[in-house]
């Protein structure tokens, strides 16, 4: 990975040399079906290799210093011809494997690389993916931030834009996509040249997919009108399940949003949709041809959360047309200029143009926590960042990058206004269109919209890092009203700014009839350490202050004395499903800040979970509540809260309505609850049909679901996984069967599982996955311990020795954070400070980690203290 870094200096000096005309691009994919793969498949020389495609380039620039040298970037297996301006160039002295030199540069000049590039089974470049199902293959590519050059030679930065035009050679019988309209003529498939776009955002899907149309039409405001082809596909084996008239139902309604919002017409003709097998993001805004993990394409019964996710994610990835294709930040520090914006955008669309109106919730429940999070770990960053290399680029795209920055920008919309954001938007791509940017453009349309100073905004906002708490103070007069309401603010020792923000600030008492409601409110900017909300004086007691009701600014909500004795008694009476959801979130900051109790915070989940309208909250209280109890209870707690989550889940999952999302919710948690035998007995009569619950469907997915516990507790065998293969023979059941079989309670297991993907590269990136996540069960902590030694000896030569994804995946995934938590923090320290020249991003991984242990501790402290 190191020799396929590229800098930021490097691209800047690129960028202030070099300027595009043009590529075409010819591949050939027709090696991707038959044979085994390797050149022999590919060349018939008989060589064993990668099983490689031929990809031709033709690059057009000009050079603003001629006689300059410079390079273009292409990971390749091998080069077979290199021409610069009708000079033939030896491919062993120019191409080192990442880059290609070229010397003595003209003003103008065309560049010819004729490489065989190599398929992937990392999710990055060109991937190829064998259906175990029908033995149909289908390939796609996924470049951000940087593997475009490992399907054509390229200047692989984003603010060398240029338009494309690709064709491609395809096997009999398939067909291809990319950005731009597609034709076969003569056995080629051939693409219409697309707008000036980045190098990251080109894309190609082919094979056997099955495809379905549909348009969007509109009029606009200059009378004309706007068509825009719809087209949705997956693999052979998902149709069954495809449900693409509720993808286009939102992509039209997205689309209807945007340009309602934007002013700017959708940019890049058709509007395609692939969800495509194996793929390691949620999606990807190629412009033209977005791409998504199938698993969008639901095989069981899902709770309207899963729709809701989808829905947003397709409106985030629509977003991005405009926040990041249309308009595209010079570098990857100022990543959040579309990430930031397509966080945003698309909760702010889901609520205002799709059945979803509740998105709102989700987004303060769901993405902030992934903020919170990011915020305070030792790798926390400015939204405005300091990326050096593409290394950085690849780990910012981060709970910072995107939840906190969005949440900023909701801030900002409060701050300024809503119709001074919009206007200030549309300004921004009027002026920049298919151009590059930094934050001074931006800054500089929303100060002229909104007429506000923009500088200490930006300061406080988006160049420091970390999260504020707010904590009411209230002060009672002797007829028991408000004498003053204060909110004090506090920031962390390391990160120490006091931002402003706009909150409102809720107060609730509970009614005749027991419910918890809002009686007053009001909305005041906070700034500095401590600032009255004078609105409130006067008003009667409340019994529950909530600090950033309706969610408007980003910071952790704290709770004086009095508002937290409601809500250990009364959480559940609170009617206004979005205070309750930010009541939820803050006590689950406060466990993990070490302020409540884990084994209180899982009481309260029993005593209130069930009582949870909102299933998307309701899901997220689960994850919670099984995180709260494997890494925060104190470890002699942990039986006896097994013991009670599991209890608890079983009775919900028994009083819930037949049918209903919460029954689903509560069967699946009470799988990955059970821990007694007669939880496994319950799950055991559950598949075989001979106990059934009343409403519940026990569909493929959710058997797969029942048997990973099973498994994990030596309950499913082998044998008994392969049965359930047999019925279930797809890609998505080969990889729930791998993980299954990762979880069984054995030494042999664990160590064939860690072989698997430590020592060896056989598997693609989704059984790699799979097999980490089967791996690592909390139950068992002491088969689990060899690995912490093991664990720090190979990840330095993992890092160096894999594809970035699958270093991420196993540095991430396979951290011994449930062996003896004192003994793997000592060792933790001992690598960092004997490895302080090891890469950065390797680093940055390791440290976060570490810091997710070190909180673990603390919270298993406060959990004994309890006790």
């Amino acid at each position: 990975m190191p020799g396929e870094n590229l800098t930021r200096d490097e691209a800047r000096e690129r960028a202030a040399l070099l300027s595009v005309d043009g590529y075409e691009v010819s591949l050939d994919l027709r090696s991707a079906t038959g044979g085994t793969g390797g050149a022999g498949a590919d060349g018939g020389d008989g060589a064993v290799g990668p099983r490689t495609f031929r990809s031709v380039t033709t690059l057009r620039f000009r050079c603003a210093e001629p006689g300059a040298s410079s390079f273009a970037d292409l990971i390749a297996p091998s080069v077979t011809a290199v021409s610069l301006n009708g000079r033939d160039l030896d491919p062993g002295e120019v191409f080192d494997g990442s880059r290609i030199l070229l010397e003595d540069l003209a003003a103008d000049n065309e560049l010819v690389v004729d490489a065989q590039c190599a398929y992937s089974r990392t999710g990055e470049g060109m991937h190829r993916f064998v259906d175990p199902e029908d033995g149909e293959v289908y390939c796609y590519t996924q470049y951000e931030p940087a593997d475009a050059r490992r399907v054509f030679a390229n200047f692989e930065q984003p603010d060398l834009k240029a338009p494309y035009r690709f064709e491609v050679r395809a096997p009999e019988g398939w067909t291809v996509w990319s950005n731009g309209v597609g034709e076969l003529t003569d056995g080629v498939w051939r693409f219409a040249e697309t707008k000036p776009i980045s190098t990251y955002i080109t894309c190609v899907v082919a094979g056997p997919y099955h495809y379905v149309t549909d348009t969007y039409e509109r009029e606009l405001p200059d009378g004309t009108r706007l068509e825009i082809p719809l087209g949705a596909m997956c693999r052979k084996g998902l149709v069954p399940h495809f449900d693409a008239d509720d993808v286009f139902l939102v992509t039209k309604q997205g689309l209807d949003f945007f340009h309602d919002h934007v002013d700017y017409p959708y940019p890049f003709g058709k509007y395609d949709q692939a969800f495509v097998p194996e793929y390691n993001l949620g999606a990807m805004e190629n412009p033209g041809l977005v791409t998504f993990r199938e698993e969008f394409i639901f095989r069981g019964k899902v709770t309207q959360a899963s729709y809701e996710a989808r829905a947003n994610v397709i409106l985030h990835e629509m977003a991005h047309m405009w926040f990041g294709d249309l308009v595209t930040m010079e570098w990857w520090d100022d990543l959040w200029l579309k990430e930031s914006f397509a966080d945003f955008m698309g909760a702010f669309s889901l609520v205002g143009a799709t059945r979803f109106t509740d998105g709102w919730i989700t987004f303060a429940n769901r993405r902030k926590a992934w903020a919170y999070r990011a915020d305070q770990l030792p790798s926390t960053h400015p939204i405005t960042a300091d990326i050096r290399d593409l290394q950085d680029a690849k780990l910012n795209f981060d709970g910072i990058t995107y939840a906190k920055g969005a949440s900023v920008l909701k801030q900002l919309v409060a701050y300024v206004g809503q119709d001074a954001f919009l206007e200030g938007a549309r300004r921004y791509f009027k002026r920049h269109a298919y151009g590059n940017t930094r934050l001074g453009d931006l800054l500089s349309v929303l100060e002229e919209t909104s007429g506000r100073d923009m500088a200490a905004w930006t300061r406080s906002w988006l160049q420091t890092a970390g999260v504020n708490s707010l904590t009411p103070q209230v002060l009672l007069r002797a007829d028991g009203r408000v004498e003053e309401l204060a909110v004090v603010q506090e920031a962390a020792e390391s990160h120490p700014e006091l931002r402003p923000h706009r909150v409102a600030v809720g107060l609730y008492r509970r009614t005749g009839d027991g419910a918890l409601e809002r009686y007053a409110r009001a909305e005041a900017d906070v700034e500095g350490a401590r600032t009255v909300v004078a609105e409130l004086a006067g008003a009667e007691a409340p019994e529950l202050v909530l600090v950033n009701d309706d969610d408007l600014t980003y910071c952790k909500i704290r709770f004086d004395e009095t508002s937290l004795a409601t809500l250990r008694a009364h959480l559940g009476a609170l009617t206004d499903p979005l205070a309750r959801a930010l009541c939820w979130s803050a006590l689950w900051n406060m466990t993990r800040d070490a302020l409540l109790p884990a084994r209180e915070f899982v009481g309260l989940v029993l005593r209130f979970g069930g009582r949870e309208s909102d299933i998307g909250v309701l899901q997220m209280l689960h994850a919670w509540a099984e995180s709260a109890l494997v890494h925060y209870a104190a470890p002699a707690w942990r039986e006896t809260g097994g013991r009670l989550l599991a209890e608890g889940a079983r009775r919900e999952l028994e009083a819930a309505a037949p049918g209903s999302e919460q029954q689903l919710a509560w069967a699946r948690f009470f799988a990955r609850s059970a821990g007694a035998p007669g939880d496994f007995q319950l799950l055991q009569e559950l598949l075989s049909g001979t106990v059934t619950v009343d409403g519940l469907d026990v569909d493929q997915e959710l058997r797969w679901v029942f048997l990973e516990p099973l498994a994990a507790h030596g309950f499913a065998d082998e044998k008994a996984l392969a049965e359930e293969l047999a019925r279930d023979d797809t890609a998505s059941g080969k990889r729930h069967q791998v993980r299954c079989l990762a979880a069984r309670p054995s030494a042999e297991v664990k160590a064939q599982a860690w072989e698997r993907v430590v020592e060896s590269d056989e598997l693609s990136n989704a059984l790699v996955e799979a097999t980490i996540a089967g791996f690592a069960q909390p139950s068992q902590r002491e088969l689990l311990a060899p690995y912490t030694e093991k664990y720090f000896a190979v990840i330095e030569r993992v890092w160096s020795e894999r594809s970035i994804q699958i270093g991420m995946d196993v540095v991430r995934g396979l951290f011994p954070a449930l062996q003896d938590p004192q003994a793997t923090l000592d060792t933790t320290d001992a690598w960092l400070a004997a490895h302080e020249d090891a890469a950065p991003a390797l680093r940055r991984l390791v440290l976060e980690a570490r810091d997710d242990l070190a909180r673990a501790l603390r919270g298993q402290a406060c959990d004994a203290a309890a006790g």
